[in-house]
């Protein structure tokens, strides 16, 4: 393995539902909602990086009541040397670190879903990263 995960924690969570009407809706619309995924990394120091997976849902439509629910996972990954080429970071910044993390990012989001009160939340338990990168990458 070209690398290996030194520490993970949250880097930023909100959630917040900001009236009644908009929890009444929400439990009654939930699958109206969709999952979002976003990756970023920022190199912290040589063969040092962090990678940073977000959650959000967002309403399909325009027309209901917006939570603001969004998770940052911050992740750090070790390089195990200096020569791994561009493409090979790409990989596991995008799908390999992603992938790992991901079963564990996902249990927590849930879990702030039913801690708040609704139990119906449907969250893939999969994700293929290395089918979003391709996918991507072919636009």
């Amino acid at each position: 393995m070209n690398y290996k995960i030194i520490g993970k924690y949250i880097k930023d969570l909100n959630f917040s539902i900001p009236n009644p009407k908009t929890f009444f809706l929400l439990s009654k619309n939930i699958s109206n909602y969709k999952i979002n995924i976003d990756l970023k990394s920022n190199q912290i120091k040589q063969n040092i990086i962090e990678v940073l997976t977000s959650l959000t849902l967002s309403p399909t439509t325009d027309d209901f009541e917006k939570i603001n629910t969004k998770i940052v996972f911050a992740t750090i990954v070790e390089l195990s040397n200096e020569n791994i080429d561009k493409n090979e970071i790409e990989s596991i910044v995008l799908i390999k670190v992603p992938s790992q993390i991901y079963g564990e990012l996902r249990k927590i989001f849930i879990n702030l879903f039913e801690n708040s009160g609704f139990k119906d939340i449907k969250i893939s338990e999969n994700i293929d990263f290395k089918k979003l990168y391709e996918m991507r990458k072919a636009q």
